[in-house]
C-alpha cells in the first residue's frame, strides 16, 4: 500500500509543507506524512504516546486530508486531539491551553484552491524550521516510521475557548467601527465575533464561508482584496479596515481614508506605542520591511533595538523567541507578540486587536497616526516566477553580482550601494535610505522583489528597474504576479 504513495519532495519547503493536492501528493502520501511527523514527534519528545493537536481550514478537501494525516499519526503511537475547523493560531493556542506536545494544522493558507499543506510545530509557539523540515522529509520519503498504538479524540467547542481567551483580555472603551474582511476564508467564523466581543462595531465583508473563494483568494497582500476593503471603509465612514488571510495568522490594514497601510509600517506604529511602556525592548522585523525601524527616533529614545531577520513566519517566530523580543513584524502581515501580549506565535486577529488598542489609547484617527511616520515610497511585494529547483541558485548568483556592484562603486540611479545584507537573499541599501531586496520565496516557485525609497516614487521605480534588469539577464524568470 505504501508504494502507492505520491509525495513530491519539493513540497517540503523551508518551513511549511505545501503541495497541489492530487497532482503532487495523494491521500496515501498524506498518511505517510502523518507517519513521518508522528515518528519525528516521538523522537523529539522521547514519549511513546505524545499528544498532538490537529485542526483544519475550510477548504473542500481539507477534512479528508486531515483524516489521512491523523491515520498516519495514530499508527506511530500519537494521541491525536482534534479541535476541528480552525485557524492556525487557534491550533497554536490549543498547544498552550491543552498543554500538548505538538501541533499539525491542515492549511495551504492563502495559496490558490488546489493547494494543500500542513503547518507543524513541536516546541510551544514555534513552527518547523528548515532543519526540522529536512529531518521530516528524510523520515517521510525514506519511510523510517515508528509503529505504535495511538488514539484520537475530538475536542468539542474549542472555537469558543479560543475566542473567549482573546475577548476577555482585550476589552476596549472606544466604539471603533471596523470593516472585517475574510475573503470567504475560515477567519469568517472567528474575526467578526472576537472583534465584536472586545467592543468594536463590526461591518462584515465576505465573512460567509465559501471554499470556492468566489471573489478572490483571502490574502491581505493582494491588492484586489485591499481595494474591496477600502471601498467598504469609505462607504461606511469606518475607523479601520482589517483583512484576514485563509488561515487567520495574517492581517492587512486599511486606514479611515481607505488607504492601504503596509504591515511593516503598522508594525512600526505598534512598536512605537509599546516602546514607551516597555523601554529597552527588542523588536524583530523581516528583510522585506521598511528601513524606518533602524533609526526611528521614538524607538531610540526608548532604548529599543530592531533586528532585521529572514522573511518567513517560522524564522521570525524563532528569532523573537531566541532574542526574547517583545514583538516581531513581517511585511506580509504576520505579527508576533511575546509575553505579556501573546504567546509568541502569529495571530492575525490578535494583530487587529493591538491596532484597536492603539486607536483606543490615542485620540487620533488611523490616518493621523500613520502621518506621524516619515513618508516613504514602497513597492508591494512582487513575485516573478522562478522554478523551485532554480530559485536559490539564481539568488546566489545575484548576491554575488550585487556585492561586485558595491565593491566596484558602480552607481544605481546616481548612487552607490552602501550596505549589503545577506541573511535572506540580498537587501542592498543606499545613502539616502533607499533599498532593494531580492530573495527566493519559501513556499512558491518564485522570487520576491521589494523596493523602498524615502526620497521619491521615481527612485523606488528606478531601483525596481535595476533589479528587473538583473533578473531578466538570468533568463530564468517568468511572469510577475504584480509589478509597479
Amino acid at each position: 500500500m505504501e508504494n502507492s504513495a505520491k509525495i513530491d519532495p519539493y513540497g517540503f519547503r523551508e518551513y511549511d509543507a505545501r503541495w497541489l493536492y492530487g497532482k503532487n501528493i495523494n491521500l496515501q502520501g498524506i498518511e505517510n506524512l502523518g507517519k513521518g511527523l508522528g515518528t519525528q514527534i516521538i523522537n523529539h519528545t522521547k514519549k511513546n504516546n505524545p499528544r498532538i493537536v490537529v485542526g483544519h481550514d475550510y477548504r473542500s478537501y481539507s477534512e479528508e486530508i486531515k483524516l489521512a494525516l491523523k491515520k498516519g499519526l495514530v499508527s506511530t503511537g500519537c494521541f491525536v486531539e482534534d479541535v476541528g475547523l480552525s485557524l492556525s493560531p487557534m491550533v497554536y493556542f490549543a498547544q498552550f491551553n491543552l498543554n500538548s506536545d505538538a501541533v499539525a494544522m491542515v492549511t495551504a493558507s492563502h495559496n490558490e484552491n488546489g493547494w494543500t499543506g500542513v503547518k507543524m510545530g513541536i516546541k510551544k509557539g514555534l513552527t518547523h524550521a528548515p532543519e526540522e523540515m529536512k529531518e521530516l522529509k528524510d523520515i517521510t520519503l525514506n519511510q523510517k516510521f515508528t509503529k505504535g498504538k495511538g488514539s484520537e479524540k475530538q475536542i468539542s467547542n474549542f472555537q469558543e475557548v479560543y475566542k473567549n481567551d482573546l475577548i476577555s483580555k482585550n476589552k476596549i472603551n472606544k466604539k471603533i467601527k471596523a470593516v472585517v474582511a475574510c475573503g470567504n476564508g475560515t477567519a469568517g467564523i472567528f474575526a467578526p465575533d472576537i472583534l465584536k466581543g472586545i467592543g468594536c462595531e463590526v461591518i462584515e465583508l465576505d465573512c460567509k464561508l465559501d471554499w470556492n473563494f468566489p471573489k478572490y483568494n483571502p490574502n491581505p497582500e493582494d491588492l484586489e482584496m485591499l481595494h474591496a476593503i477600502s471601498k467598504v471603509v469609505k462607504d461606511n465612514n469606518a475607523d479601520i479596515g482589517f483583512g484576514f488571510d485563509g488561515d487567520g495568522d495574517r492581517c492587512g490594514i486599511i486606514d479611515n481614508d481607505g488607504n492601504e497601510i503596509f504591515s511593516d509600517k503598522i508594525g512600526l506604529i505598534i512598536a512605537r506605542s509599546l516602546s514607551a511602556k516597555y523601554k529597552g525592548s527588542k523588536f524583530v522585523v523581516d528583510v522585506k520591511s521598511t528601513g524606518l525601524y533602524s533609526n526611528d527616533k521614538i524607538l531610540i529614545e526608548n532604548d529599543c533595538k530592531t533586528i532585521y531577520w529572514k522573511t518567513g513566519h517560522s524564522h521570525i517566530k524563532r528569532k523573537v523567541n531566541n532574542e526574547k523580543a517583545l514583538a516581531g513584524f513581517e511585511k506580509s502581515g504576520h505579527f508576533f507578540f511575546n509575553q505579556p501580549l501573546g504567546y509568541g506565535y502569529d495571530d492575525g486577529i490578535n494583530s487587529a486587536i493591538q491596532v484597536c488598542h492603539l486607536l483606543d489609547n490615542q485620540n487620533k484617527k488611523m490616518s493621523e497616526i500613520i502621518k506621524e511616520l516619515p513618508k516613504t515610497y514602497q513597492s508591494p511585494t512582487m513575485a516573478p516566477f522562478c522554478k523551485d529547483e532554480e530559485k536559490y541558485q539564481v539568488v546566489d548568483e545575484l548576491v554575488n553580482q550585487i556585492k561586485e556592484i558595491k565593491n566596484n562603486k558602480t552607481k544605481v540611479d546616481d548612487q552607490e550601494i552602501t550596505e549589503v545584507l545577506t541573511v535572506n537573499g540580498v537587501r542592498f541599501s543606499f545613502n539616502d535610505g533607499s533599498w532593494g531586496l531580492i530573495r527566493a520565496s519559501s513556499n512558491k516557485p518564485s522570487l520576491v522583489v521589494v523596493t523602498e525609497s524615502p526620497t521619491s516614487d521615481d527612485r523606488k521605480k528606478k531601483i525596481f528597474e535595476f533589479i528587473d534588469g538583473l533578473l531578466q539577464k538570468t533568463g530564468k524568470i517568468g511572469e510577475y504576479d504584480q509589478k509597479i
